[in-house]
């Protein structure tokens, strides 16, 4: 399978493969969720994420100090999806000219979210830009990394935590109506899942990716690189408080994990999770034969696919 057939449909995507395509035999090894090289007897992981003001982020919705937070927790996410275990960030920061404070404020909390899964902050860079960026990339090792085209007909699909909540918050601040307690928290300290991932890849996961687009479109990606029909059982799918099915699963940013597991990876297994972990696990659907993609049902009677993100979609 080459590099261009591992991503699910999409504007964003099909950019992605045109790019695959012009760089040929170098991108074979390109789609996962992170970059991996072997190094003796580890592998390091490594992954970029850009935060764009008024793209990812808006100043008049977080602080200073959320933004970045939340731009290193996104980034993190992907080292999380592999099972890997974080070593450290460097941040390319990009501001307008004036104030330092802001500056200051950004890698405090980009500091502090390396912070909370054993990472340090290692370099970076500033720049003087138009609106503010933050640019990070996340390394760390892991001896057995889980990609996305692991998975095989008879897996079960397995979700951590809970989802909607990021795209509920977001449409509070839309309304003007910003979210308090533990649903802001949800949008702008989210916490990469480390521990959960690297659980999932002790216990022999076939492939993982993290829910950043949204749960049907990162089921297609992971459905695409493996070549399997993903089956998701929209009734099942864990939701934030007040939040519909349905608009969980199409809920961006959400940085859960989504697992393919061997079949004898059943209840009894997802409650030792839960115990090790403090997150619920929750199977949502199987991986079968078949064209890759993904159906999604409800009660046994076939939806209509729920919408994740895209940045080039038509608006």
């Amino acid at each position: 399978m080459s590099a261009r057939d591992v991503l699910g449909p999409g504007a964003e995507f099909d950019r992605l493969r045109a790019i695959f395509a012009r760089l040929g035999k170098d991108a074979r090894n390109l789609g996962d969720d992170c970059a991996l090289l072997r190094l003796g007897g580890t592998t390091l992981a490594a992954s970029v994420d850009a935060s764009l003001e008024g793209v990812h982020f808006r100043t008049d919705w977080l602080s200073f100090e959320e933004i970045g937070w939340r731009a290193a927790a996104g980034a993190l996410s992907d080292l999380a999806a592999v099972g890997a275990k974080p070593v450290g960030v460097l941040v390319a920061l990009g501001m307008p000219g004036g104030q330092r404070e802001p500056g200051v404020e950004i890698m405090g909390g980009v500091a502090r979210a390396a912070r909370s899964v054993g990472a340090k902050v290692l370099g970076g860079d500033l720049l003087r830009s138009e609106r503010y960026l933050i640019d990070v990339t996340v390394l760390g090792t892991v001896d057995r990394p889980v990609r996305r085209n692991g998975a095989r007909p008879g897996d079960g699909l397995w979700v951590t935590g809970t989802l909607g909540g990021s795209g509920l918050a977001l449409q509070q601040l839309r309304a003007g109506a910003p979210p308090t307690g533990a649903l802001r928290a949800r949008f702008a300290r989210p916490e990469p899942r480390i521990a959960a991932g690297r659980w999932l890849a002790r216990r022999g996961a076939h492939a993982m990716i993290d829910v950043s687009d949204g749960l049907a479109q990162d089921a297609g990606h992971l459905a695409a690189a493996s070549g399997v029909m993903i089956d998701i059982e929209l009734e099942h799918v864990p939701c934030w408080p007040g939040v519909a099915p349905g608009a969980a699963a199409a809920s961006g940013e959400e940085f859960e994990l989504l697992a393919a597991l061997p079949s004898r990876f059943d209840r009894r297994s997802a409650t030792a999770f839960t115990r090790a972990t403090g997150l619920p696990l929750t199977r949502i659907g199987q991986c079968g034969r078949g064209s890759a993609g993904v159906r999604v049902t409800r009660g046994g009677t076939p939806v209509a696919t729920p919408p994740g993100f895209d940045h080039f979609a038509s608006p």
